[in-house]
């Protein structure tokens, strides 16, 4: 009998073979390149700023990956339900967390190789200066888990309907509701709303991956930031698996 490890790494390479398998991946990580250095060169003013780092990179990357990420993720599980392989793939001697947590991987390892295609504007950044290459590697970091969790949640979506585009729908407005839940102009509202009800601001506050992720940005490894990505990808894997199974009930 296949050993878990063994079926999640065969279901990993089928998925992100599937990737490559079509120019849509190519697509997507020319596109996913154009949009950094647009946003990082020409919005966010790095030449302007006149200091080495990557701010004005890193700034962008929740407004990026709120449209990008469900672009990646949307065919999940939709497509399977679409073309009707998903009872195909639920009754190979694998298990619903084996196929869940393969597929994760194989998308999430996709999203990592278009992070780190952007190699180039860290070596722009090292030509013009001396930036410190920790906090480079702290937003590399949280860069990657707020993809992840952008992803878990898209992944969630996916198996709840057979329509990709109803999926991607879906998760955008999941994804902007934790962006918003924490910026400034929200949180602004409501505490001019609420005055006297500053828990529920700093509630609010809290589940929002902007608020996490500016730790990462200034080059601080938080445990409670990592737990909270990881908390939302954990959260939406596991509502993943329960609606898998369901289905295969």
């Amino acid at each position: 009998m296949n050993s878990p490890l063994r079926n999640i790494l065969t279901i990993t390479k089928r998925e992100l073979g599937s990737y490559f398998s079509s120019p849509v991946a190519y697509v997507f990580i020319v596109i996913f390149l154009l949009l950094t250095g647009f946003f990082t060169f020409m919005v966010g003013g790095f030449i302007e700023r006149g200091e080495a780092s990557l701010t004005s990179f890193f700034l962008w990357h929740p407004w990026l990956y709120l449209f990008l990420v469900p672009a990646v993720g949307m065919r999940l599980w939709a497509e399977e339900q679409r073309l009707g392989t998903m009872e195909l793939l639920l009754t190979m001697p694998i298990t619903t967390w084996q196929a869940i947590i393969g597929k994760f991987l194989a998308s999430w390892a996709f999203l990592g190789l278009a992070l780190l295609l952007t190699f180039p504007v860290v070596i722009s950044v090292r030509y013009l200066g001396s930036p410190d290459m920790g906090v480079i590697f702290c937003g590399y970091v949280g860069s990657l888990l707020l993809a992840g969790a952008y992803l878990a949640i898209t992944c969630m979506t996916s198996s709840m309907t057979r329509n990709q585009v109803i999926s991607f729908i879906m998760s955008v407005v999941a994804c902007l509701f934790l962006i918003l839940a924490g910026y400034p102009p929200v949180t602004n509202m409501l505490t001019k709303v609420f005055p006297s009800a500053s828990w529920m601001v700093e509630t609010v506050s809290a589940f929002s991956v902007m608020t996490h992720f500016e730790g990462f940005q200034r080059g601080v490894l938080d445990l409670r930031d990592i737990v909270f990505f990881v908390s939302i990808g954990g959260f939406s894997l596991f509502t993943t698996g329960v609606v898998l199974r369901n289905l295969r009930g």
